[in-house]
């Protein structure tokens, strides 16, 4: 059943854009992130332009964070004074992600910067991530006792405020940094930063797991909701059709993720999110050194768009 998407400017197979938003809603119910890195690409690949996938996508994501979110909230995996401070960054990070876009949208650099910007980010992290859930995993199997975390030089900075649902007491500072860096990046690549924010909390701001991804998916929610409207008013380039699509499948989806991702234990999760960080990063590296006259004319078309 083909289906024409008016701001995309071409028609697409509904089931399979149905299909697509359901898995990466799983996705991100499981692992606690947007899925945006993952459904970002995958509408590139069936002839989308970069420009307006980013802009829809944003739609998608907080739709699938919305539906996680409350199933975390529901169990009170969610610290709401952790969420605020990490919101104060993410709604100014986001505004400017989104300004960012509009200025390399104008220069014809935006397509080409999205794509280089996807390999970069997915394959350093995903092999970082992969790396660290395998010895993890490792560490299990032999009966190893895991490394002690200890304090580092950000819990030494000023303005500490008490998290009391996380149980640690940290500076604002990098909590308000972290936020405005994930708000960002996923303005203008159209993902939810949740598999970037998730470790950052885990490993930098030691907060406990037990918090860590229902409070990811309140940040993702509410600066995917920020950017959807102001890529709506300023660049007019989501696609309500295309949103509509997905967010059926990704609010179905999200929900079945939630409650397998309880079933798997912490460093399985890691290890699988890692590899899975990382083959859609390769995957976009192929692209650009098979295939790099796909690309130009991609991103000539998101320049008329």
């Amino acid at each position: 059943m083909q289906l024409y998407l008016p701001i995309a400017d071409l028609p697409v197979n509904v089931f399979l854009v149905l299909a697509m938003g359901a898995a990466v809603g799983f996705v991100s119910g499981m692992f606690g992130i947007g899925g945006g890195f993952l459904m970002t690409p995958l509408l590139i690949f069936i002839g989308i332009t970069p420009a307006v996938a980013v802009a829809s996508v944003t739609s998608h994501i907080a739709a699938s964070s919305f539906s996680g979110a409350l199933s975390y909230w529901r169990r009170r995996a969610i610290d709401p004074a952790l969420a605020s401070v990490l919101l104060c960054g993410g709604v100014t990070g986001t505004a400017l992600g989104v300004w960012t876009f509009t200025q390399l949208r104008a220069l014809g650099q935006l397509d080409l910067m999205i794509a280089l910007s996807y390999v970069v980010l997915l394959t350093t992290v995903g092999s970082l991530m992969f790396s660290e859930g395998l010895r993890a995993l490792m560490r299990t199997r032999r009966g190893a006792v895991p490394p002690r975390r200890t304090h580092n030089w950000i819990h030494g900075l000023p303005l500490k405020m008490r998290f009391k649902r996380s149980k640690i007491y940290l500076s604002v500072i990098p909590v308000v940094v972290v936020g405005i860096v994930i708000g960002f990046i996923g303005a203008i690549m159209g993902i939810g930063g949740g598999f970037i924010l998730v470790p950052i909390m885990i490993y930098l701001l030691r907060v406990p797991t037990s918090t860590v991804i229902g409070t990811s998916m309140v940040l993702t929610l509410v600066t995917m909701l920020f950017a959807t409207m102001l890529h709506a008013v300023t660049n007019h380039l989501v696609d309500a059709v295309l949103a509509l699509i997905l967010m059926v499948g990704g609010v179905t989806g999200a929900q079945f993720g939630a409650r397998a991702g309880q079933k798997i234990r912490g460093e399985q999760l890691r290890l699988l999110l890692g590899l899975l960080i990382l083959s859609v990063g390769v995957r976009f590296a192929i692209e650009l050194v098979i295939r790099p006259e796909d690309l130009f004319t991609i991103r000539e078309l998101g320049v008329s768009t």
